[in-house]
């Protein structure tokens, strides 16, 4: 419906990477045996009283300085009450009318996306259905601190929202609050959305996505929810308040409840814990001692290292990569060259978890490689095998080279008896040269390569080449 505009606005639940839960000691380790990581306190047992962990407190302000938010300095936490399984007390622990940020933003290619509002709170547990039909509850999950950071509705398509999300993670993951795993639920969205008559200031009903733990998930989810509130319209239908999930199976989002509004959880504030006071000495603190965000870090890789957008983007795909790439080109000077290997060769070898990832050889080994090469005793095909070599391993590249008799070949008296014996098996070639189709010397450069198995310097077969040839 041309007629119409999508309205989307996003609420990013993120994990903070705490050892223990919000307001007790149990551990936030993922995979444990469930139900084994809760004790009173999170379980809501009679006579349990919380108490607030500070380093929560000082990842959710830095996730928030970052977004650009203004940081309140009294905030409350309140009660949330509603009835579930995956909820021990009855209530969530949650900050409502006074949360300790507001009034961020975060830009996209072309649009400013405002941030509503970022508050902590205390995740729930997590049900577990069998295949029978029986269900369980692991509450180790539950009590583990996240931070809401709730958008204006500012989105105007599946894309944009995919594309806001992509950067809030990268935000979070390189500032070390979150570790950014959709698949273990630590980074996950609730996205809602609505249409209206373009042109129309006032929103349409909108329907919430639950829960949705990928960005590819999220940008079908949203595209399948427009057309089926475009279709309920289009045959005179109204659209009705609701939250929805989505099945990946069938492509289609299917009612979970009808939506519940803030009065129905009947927030107050909680009488077991003080209001919190966050005061600018604190906040200073923590903007100063904040790492590099990645926007900031892909602008110094262009302006100071020279290199590309596209690749400031590559070498900032992960925290580890980047510190790779970084110490890597500090040891040989040349940020271009190791970025170019970086993404031709290294990449295709790394894994990553979250925070973590494995890298096949390290930055010392990376710029070694290079600089035998800039000292002309391998070629480029050369470090290529010599890499390989040396993956998985601490060994040093020029003892790799050693062991495998890689010198390069650079004794012209050998190179010009080989380049000879290949220009007399191609007289065509050589005198379609010599007439002027410089494009084939690249065809003698290579045949003298293929014969020295790359060891041959590519700079001494060029000019062993014109010398033969006359050109």
């Amino acid at each position: 419906m041309a007629s119409h505009e999508p309205v989307i606005g996003l609420e990013v639940h993120a994990q903070l990477l705490t050892r223990t839960k919000v307001f007790c000691s149990c551990s936030t380790a993922f995979g444990a045996p469930p139900n084994t990581h809760v004790c009173p306190v999170c379980l809501g047992l009679p006579g349990a009283l919380p108490v607030l962990n500070g380093d929560a407190v000082t990842l959710a302000v830095r996730a928030a300085l970052a977004l650009g938010c203004a940081i309140r300095p009294t905030s409350r936490f309140a009660r949330k009450n509603y009835f579930y399984p995956d909820l021990p007390k009855g209530y969530q622990i949650s900050q409502f009318d006074e949360p300790f940020a507001e009034h961020g933003h975060v830009d996209l290619a072309e649009r400013r996306v405002r941030i509503l509002r970022v508050h902590m709170e205390e995740d729930a547990g997590k049900n577990l259905h069998g295949r029978g039909g029986d269900s369980i509850v692991d509450l180790n999950r539950a009590g583990t601190p996240l931070v809401e950071i709730v958008s204006e509705p500012d989105l105007r398509s599946a894309k944009e929202a995919a594309e806001y999300l992509r950067i809030v993670r990268d935000v979070l993951v390189f500032l070390a609050v979150n570790d950014g795993n959709l698949e273990e639920g630590s980074f996950r969205c609730d996205a809602n959305v609505s249409i209206r008559p373009v042109g129309q200031e006032k929103l349409g009903t909108r329907v919430e996505l639950k829960n949705i733990n990928s960005f590819r998930f999220v940008e079908k989810a949203i595209e399948h929810e427009i057309a089926r509130q475009e279709a309920v319209l289009a045959a005179g239908g109204r659209i009705t308040q609701e939250t929805r999930g989505w099945e990946e199976k069938s492509g289609t989002t299917f009612s979970l409840r009808s939506k519940e509004e803030a009065q129905d959880y009947r927030y107050f504030p909680d009488p077991d814990l003080p209001p919190l006071t966050i005061d600018e000495v604190f906040v200073a603190k923590v903007r100063a001692e904040s790492p590099e965000l990645p926007k900031d870090k892909r602008a110094r890789f262009v302006d100071e290292l020279h290199l590309t957008p596209y690749a400031a983007d590559v070498m900032t795909q992960h925290p580890r990569v980047a510190a790779f790439f970084e110490e890597a080109s500090m040891l040989h000077g040349d940020a271009v060259r190791i970025a170019n290997f970086v993404q031709s060769e290294v990449l295709r070898d790394v894994t990553t978890h979250g925070l973590t990832a494995i890298l096949p050889i390290s930055p010392r080994q990376l710029a070694d490689v290079l600089k035998l090469v800039d000292a002309g005793k391998i070629s480029g095909k050369q470090a290529k095998e010599v890499y390989a070599k040396l993956k998985g391993t601490e060994k040093a590249a020029a003892d790799v080279v050693a062991e495998s008799g890689m010198a390069v070949v650079s004794d012209e008296k050998a190179i010009e008896a080989l380049v000879r014996r290949i220009v007399d098996a191609n007289p065509k070639q050589a005198e379609s040269l010599k007439g002027g189709k410089t494009n084939l010397l690249g065809f003698f450069v290579g045949q003298v390569m293929k014969e020295t198995k790359g060891s041959a310097s590519p700079q001494v077969v060029n000019d062993v080449l014109k010398r033969v040839l006359g050109i």
